[in-house]
């Protein structure tokens, strides 16, 4: 449980990848290294001058030298500090960038993926990639890599120096070492499985939420207020546990180091007094020193796992978000033509799509609308009505088939061409918690508040919304809450009225509207259908009665194709659903 995919407590082809990512700050990744090694050569300076001090100014009175070899300890800690200043700045900045680049460079990749990935994903579970698995990364800079290293070298230089000083008080203080070293690995190896397991349940918790914010209004309606609030309980429960498990750990080998160090520094002082008192070559200040230098040899080791365990988060949150990157469930853009005017006539030729392999939603579809005539597709639910229009705009990805605009594979164009010429209305519009001006032009400095305001007139919707507070800027709240879903919709509407597109799609628009705003919309539709192909998905069939042509949908298929009158005079299924509308 303590090892990751690769078999290794600590991944190092994702340490390096990691890494790879500072490659832009090489200057200040290198200062903070060279500040680090300075520390750990400044550190053993102080024992070593106490040391001196002791047996030379202090034993042997010498009051004038005592004082310069005090100047110099505090000239020593100001210099230690000035250093650790430029370290502990150059290294969080070097991380905070580092985390800027990887955030930016996610969120892109996340938008190149097709609508496959988001209908598998939990958002919560992105939101976590997005932010809390990246910050986790930046400790990697500010708390792990660069201390390791500094730790590390500081740990050999201790050593090194205390042989110098005397290798029979070295051999002493390392006595504890190899019971240090099997209590570190045990360490190391149980905390990686724990913090894996506290990020998945903190994942799951943020997914919880999400969705459960989100669909609040059915948490209401239904009375699941206890139900859903036991669910959360149980998963923060499943948090705190895992939590605690880290802690456990942590709990242990804390208290045994502060353990075998108390015991080295008992060894140090009973060797060392016993040397004294045989008139061994063994003096007061050594014994100082020495004590002083196993709380620099513990400190490391004690840091070294402590910032191992801040190395393991990094690691364990770059596995996740990279996981993400390495997805290959995007879009793919390899079309060459920057169609920049359509005409929009509409061809979809033996057309297989499904969702899930072998799970067909659209089976060998076939029908042409030509450029500027409305086509309405109607049928029941799950009859592939809102599947076509998003193979239209790519999506999704059709199985086998062609779709063709103009005479041209829509897979031959670019998707900025394909989608800057098409433009959809959903039922359910998506507002930004914003002003309405910048959720018409989402922050597209080419659109001048003039020409929204012009064009909302032309459509007919400029008096509803200077009847707002604000006008156009208004701000309408996360979701466009604040405006009922008529409102939405004109505000939709407008949004794609201003880009000009060729092709106008509208997914059962006007499906849950009152009469007075379907009678705006209608209006504003018709401006809107002037010299466009329009796609219509149909609840009311009374919208569509001046179609060009009418598809009835089933099963993934055509069932009865013509325009309004022709599809009565057949009889069929389509003349039914009109009949039943018209007696309701």
């Amino acid at each position: 449980m303590g090892q990751n995919k690769t078999g290794k407590v600590l991944d190092i082809s994702l340490l390096f990848r990691v890494i790879s990512f500072a490659k832009s700050y090489k200057k200040q990744f290198f200062i903070a290294a060279f500040s680090a090694i300075i520390l750990s050569f400044l550190g053993p300076l102080r024992p070593m001058l106490i040391n001196y001090a002791i047996d030379n100014f202090i034993i042997i009175a010498n009051s004038e030298m005592l004082f310069k070899i005090t100047v110099l300890l505090i000239a020593l800690l100001f210099l230690e500090g000035f250093i650790q200043f430029f370290y502990i700045y150059l290294s969080t900045w070097i991380g905070q960038n580092v985390i800027l680049d990887l955030r930016k460079k996610v969120f892109k990749h996340i938008l190149s993926l097709k609508m496959t990935y988001f209908d598998k994903t939990p958002i919560g579970t992105l939101v976590t990639r997005s932010v809390s698995d990246i910050e986790t990364i930046a400790d990697i800079f500010s708390q792990g890599l660069l201390v390791i290293i500094a730790e590390l070298l500081k740990l050999i230089i201790v050593i090194v120096v205390m042989f110098y000083t005397d290798w029979r008080l070295s051999i002493i203080a390392l006595l504890t070492i190899p019971v240090l070293l099997i209590a570190t690995a045990w360490f190391k190896r149980n905390i990686k499985a724990s913090f894996q397991d506290v990020r998945n349940k903190v994942s799951s918790i943020n997914a919880f939420v999400q969705e459960h914010i989100v669909g609040m209004s059915i948490v209401q309606i239904f009375n699941r207020e206890e139900a859903e609030f036991k669910k959360f309980k149980k998963i923060n429960l499943e948090h705190r546990d895992a939590y605690l498990r880290s802690i456990f750990y942590y709990a242990v080998f804390f208290p045994v180091v502060e353990v075998l160090s108390a015991i080295s520094i008992g060894l140090i002082v009973w060797y060392g007094g016993e040397g004294i008192l045989a008139g061994k070559s063994i003096t007061p200040g050594e014994i100082i020193a020495f004590i002083l230098f196993i709380h620099m040899m513990f400190r490391p080791i004690r840091q070294l796992a402590d910032r191992f365990n801040i190395l393991q988060m990094g690691i364990v949150g770059s596995e996740r978000v990279f996981k993400v990157l390495d997805t290959e469930d995007k879009i793919n853009d390899n079309g060459k033509l920057e169609i920049k005017n359509i005409k929009g006539d509409i061809l979809f030729k033996d057309i297989w799509f499904a969702y899930k392999k072998n799970e067909w939603v659209l089976k060998n579809l076939n029908f042409h609308i030509g450029a500027g005539q409305f086509l309405a597709l109607v049928g029941q639910t799950g009859a592939g009505k809102s599947s076509v229009i998003r193979i239209l705009n790519r999506f999704y990805e059709i199985e086998r088939g062609v779709i063709q605009i103009d005479n041209i594979s829509i897979k031959d164009m670019t998707l900025t061409s394909l989608r800057n010429n098409i433009a959809l209305v959903q039922q359910e519009v998506f507002l930004f918690s914003d002003s309405i001006l910048n959720n018409i032009t989402l922050f597209d400095n080419s659109i001048s508040k003039e020409s929204v305001i012009n064009a909302a007139k032309e459509i007919g919707i400029h008096d509803f919304i200077s009847s707002l507070p604000n006008s156009f800027d208004y701000i309408v709240g996360e979701r466009g809450v604040t405006l009922s879903s008529g409102q939405r919709q004109l505000i939709a509407f407008l949004r794609v009225y201003i880009r000009n597109p060729k092709v106008l799609i509208l997914d059962e628009a006007t499906a849950s509207i009152d009469s007075a705003t379907e009678q705006l919309l209608q209006s504003a539709l018709e401006k809107l259908s002037i010299n466009r192909t329009i796609i219509v998905i149909a609840h009311r069939l009374s919208t569509i009665i001046k179609a060009d042509k009418i598809l009835l949908l089933s099963d993934g298929c055509v069932l009865e194709e013509g325009n309004h009158q022709e599809l009565l005079d057949l009889n069929g299924d389509y003349a039914k659903m009109y009949k039943n509308q018209i007696s309701d």
